[in-house]
């Protein structure tokens, strides 16, 4: 079976953190859990990191900070419509009134016509984008139209570590980003996931939320500021909750392979470009997903086919997987139509109903991609634009 995803976490990383969970190391949160975030921030260039449980509660997190941090203007946020659930679904919790806006039709990120036209009806407070597939969006419009409306923007980045947009690694042009680190993604610390920001006062935020509202993970300073303003003597302070929180903490485990995974992060990302690019060149008559990446960290291979499910059906009697494009137009999903009414899109619906994506991850091969295309090419319609 040539899979779709793989584990990127070797033997020789699973013996090494056997023997160090067998030396009686502290398991919860801890000085590792400190350590990847440092070098995690160093690796991403931004000045903070905090690390959560799944790249899921990293977009929940952020979405609360900027709700208790009064971030916002007005209680409107506009998501991309090719995305994932829990890009959408914290903004929805945590009452936003969500906007879904088209994607483009290259490098499948935000239209940004349309997005202009939301950003005037609407004047929303924040903007989420995904670059799908490890492909940025069109990052300078974006910015220009965020800048234009007084717009937070925040980078839904799980697909996308190691892509850089202009020498900036994608999930560091906005006020906050977001990764994940589950099984088969670009690294894995089995679950977990990553925020990254350059706002000082988001950063204390997202410390204090995720371990329940409480102060104790800040620095010094910033403890003595909040003890203070709320007059909180040093016992009471040990359980005084300042916000409402979550606990969204990882491990030491998890974080004993996160830092193990950054050293190889770099070679991996080369690997999935260049099994892009060989897709590229084996599917030519094909349409692909481009963008201005550089390099691109390629999360999987994008393809638009008239006859999706014959496709999908062949690919697996040939023990390839494949899967949707991501999950199509969210506002064509059960839960969306439950709480908002169906929000068809036009270059959103043709991913919901004809994308696929194909297997690309560090394990691979060269000759693994062109059987792939070989077998996609003998059953594959090409989708008329």
């Amino acid at each position: 079976m040539i899979k779709l995803a793989d584990d990127t976490i070797d033997p020789n990383e699973l013996e090494l953190l056997s023997q160090w969970i067998k030396e009686g190391h502290k398991l919860t949160k801890g000085e590792l859990c400190q350590e990847f975030e440092i070098k995690f921030s160093k690796f991403q260039g931004s000045k903070y990191a905090v690390f959560v449980n799944s790249g899921s509660s990293a977009n929940l997190l952020v979405t609360q900070a900027l709700i208790e941090g009064n971030f916002l203007k007005n209680n409107i946020a506009i998501a991309p419509a090719v995305s994932w659930v829990t890009t959408v679904t914290p903004l929805m919790q945590l009452g936003l009134d969500v906007k879904l806006c088209d994607c483009d039709n290259q490098n499948l990120g935000l239209d940004v016509e349309h997005l202009e036209e939301l950003c005037e009806k609407y004047n929303p407070s924040v903007l989420v984008l995904v670059h799908v597939l490890g492909h940025a969006n069109n990052l300078k419009r974006i910015k220009e139209i965020c800048a234009k409306y007084d717009i937070h923007l925040f980078e839904d980045a799980c697909e996308s570590l190691g892509s850089k947009y202009k020498d900036i690694n994608l999930g560091s042009h906005g006020l906050a980003g977001t990764f994940s680190f589950y099984y088969g993604h670009h690294i894995s610390t089995i679950e977990g996931g990553m925020v990254v920001t350059d706002n000082e006062e988001l950063y204390h935020l997202m410390l204090s939320i995720r371990s329940h509202g409480w102060a104790r993970d800040l620095p010094e300073k910033i403890h003595d500021s909040w003890k203070k303003d709320y007059d909180i003597d040093e016992v009471r302070d040990l359980y005084t909750f300042y916000y409402s929180g979550f606990n969204l903490r990882s491990t030491e485990v998890n974080a004993f392979l996160g830092i193990s995974q950054l050293n190889k992060l770099n070679e991996i990302i080369k690997v999935r470009e260049s099994n892009y690019n060989t897709y590229k060149y084996e599917l030519s008559e094909y349409w692909c997903q481009s963008s201005d990446t550089e390099p691109l960290s390629s999360f999987a291979y994008a393809v638009l086919v008239e006859n999706r499910l014959e496709t999908y059906r062949f690919l697996r009697n040939h023990e390839i997987e494949s899967r949707p494009l991501i999950c199509g137009n969210i506002g064509l999903h059960p839960f969306w139509i439950k709480n908002n009414s169906l929000c068809s899109l036009p270059n959103a619906d043709i991913v919901h109903y004809q994308g696929l994506y194909l297997p690309n991850h560090y394990n691979l091969t060269s000759s693994e991609v062109k059987e792939v295309a070989n077998a996609f090419s003998k059953i594959a319609i090409p989708f008329d634009r």
